[in-house]
């Protein structure tokens, strides 16, 4: 994260990356209340279509920061909406996609093939996040705006997954979820 506040102009990128963290921390603490409030599902749609637009903004500001001299006002408002953009995208991130796709899974897995699918899904997710890490820092010296848009297209494909294939688990049986897949 803190290459990216660097990016965006941001002279202490440490400090604005713990900040970010503390509020990631608040949000998936209020997740936790939201679960069986609002339902899975939709927190997951909502989460991923924040996810989806501050990945876009980010993408859109990064390709106009590209041709607007970094001592103008305009530059200055580019950055201060993309850190917007990076705070709106962690809060989102943590209101349901953080934590809620364990949940699900849980839920939705019979238990013949719960721990083998669940250590293959942990195993996917590390692995995902392991190549994101690695890659970061080459894809954003390429083209910032590039990477970010590369991180919205495949955060709209999660979206457009979620609405089409993943259902509501909040107080069905693992008999009335199994049925919804039929």
């Amino acid at each position: 994260a803190g290459s990216i506040f660097k990016t965006a102009g941001v002279t202490n990128s440490n400090l604005a990356a713990c900040g970010v963290g503390a509020i990631g921390l608040l949000a998936t603490g209020a997740t936790t209340w939201l679960l069986d409030r609002a339902g899975r599902r939709i927190l997951l749609i909502i989460s991923s279509a924040g996810m989806t637009l501050s990945l876009l903004a980010i993408a859109v500001i990064f390709f106009l920061k590209d041709n607007v001299p970094q001592d103008s006002d305009m530059y200055y408002i580019l950055s201060m909406v993309s850190l917007f953009a990076i705070v709106a995208y962690v809060i989102t991130f943590s209101f349901g996609m953080g934590a809620i796709p364990w949940v699900i899974m849980s839920e939705i897995l019979p238990v013949s093939i719960k721990s083998l699918a669940g250590s293959f899904a942990t195993l996917a997710n590390w692995l995902t996040s392991f190549g994101i890490t690695m890659t970061a820092n080459l894809l954003l010296s390429w083209s910032a705006g590039g990477t970010f848009a590369c991180y919205t297209l495949v955060s709209t494909f999660t979206l457009m997954f979620i609405i089409l294939w993943v259902p509501e688990t909040k107080g069905r049986t693992l008999e009335e979820i199994q049925w919804s897949f039929r």
